[in-house]
């Protein structure tokens, strides 16, 4: 790419976000999508995946934090992790906080996410593919999933959104029906399922697809949301449960030895509650 600027869609053609860029760092053709990493004036190093934003320098940390420990911080005691996606190694640096987990298994389909971001984002996994609880697998995390034969006390999807008016491509077969399913079947009692679930405000498609595909399937189910600026202002996740699933108060005992900078109590609770300018079209 010869150009000074960045621009990636929020919503498809109707809306895009623009950052002027310092250098590009990576630009990688794998077996599955475009991989590119560039140096910004406003967020920093940014990832894209075929061309939409994954993460940023700036408010990545934002991002895993309430992904991983809103729902983590709903299970008593937890040991075990799976990972679906997430090459970048941002999930695995927040589950390796919580001392009570002993295995984590990832299922990352390509290996090229985890090499460029080893070599140009290391602050994101912080060191944490090295941990020896991490078992990563290169492979399809939707036949990982139905062969799996552990139980998980936590399910972290973070794979990339199925794109409006886009071919979902990768992503097609992790937002079905059946997939949920199968993670259901590999989930402890107390155990939580969570995923991304795009933007709320400009991509509510997202959430109302997932949901509903997690209500037929999960008996308490819920979603919350963040503020990550990179995203176009707001990430929506959306949970599943065979238990309680994730409370609306914030459970702050158990936050002491984590290191959180973004995940408190009032980001939190202001996570759990509508926003009033959704919109439906």
């Amino acid at each position: 790419m010869n150009t000074n600027t960045l621009t990636v869609p929020i919503r498809s053609d109707k809306l895009s976000l623009s950052a002027q860029i310092k250098s590009h760092l990576c630009h990688r053709q794998t077996e599955f999508q475009t991989i590119d990493v560039f140096d910004t004036d406003a967020f920093g190093r940014v990832l894209t995946l075929d061309g939409h934003i994954q993460l940023t320098e700036l408010d990545e940390g934002a991002y895993h934090e309430f992904l991983v420990h809103a729902p983590l911080l709903n299970i008593p005691n937890p040991k075990s992790a799976l990972v679906v996606g997430g090459g970048d190694g941002g999930v695995l640096r927040e589950i390796c906080k919580n001392p009570s987990i002993e295995h984590i298994d990832m299922a990352e389909i390509d290996a090229g996410v985890v090499e460029e971001s080893k070599k140009h984002l290391p602050f994101v996994s912080n060191g944490a593919f090295d941990d020896p609880r991490v078992h990563l697998h290169i492979t399809d995390a939707f036949a990982f999933v139905k062969a799996a034969s552990r139980k998980f006390d936590l399910i972290v999807v973070d794979s990339t959104d199925v794109y409006e008016e886009e071919d979902g491509g990768l992503s097609d077969q992790l937002f079905t029906a059946e997939f949920y399913r199968d993670c259901l079947n590999v989930l402890s009692p107390n155990g939580i399922v969570v995923t991304q679930a795009d933007n709320l405000v400009f991509c509510p498609y997202s959430l109302e697809h997932i949901s509903a595909l997690f209500q037929s399937v999960f008996p308490t189910t819920g979603s919350y949301f963040a503020v990550i600026p990179s995203f176009g202002g707001f990430s929506g996740y959306c949970w599943g449960s065979s238990g309680s699933g994730i409370s609306s108060t914030f459970p702050e005992s158990r936050t002491a030895s984590l290191g959180l900078r973004f995940l408190n109590q009032h980001a939190y609770e202001y996570g759990m509650c509508p926003i009033p300018f959704i919109r439906n079209s």
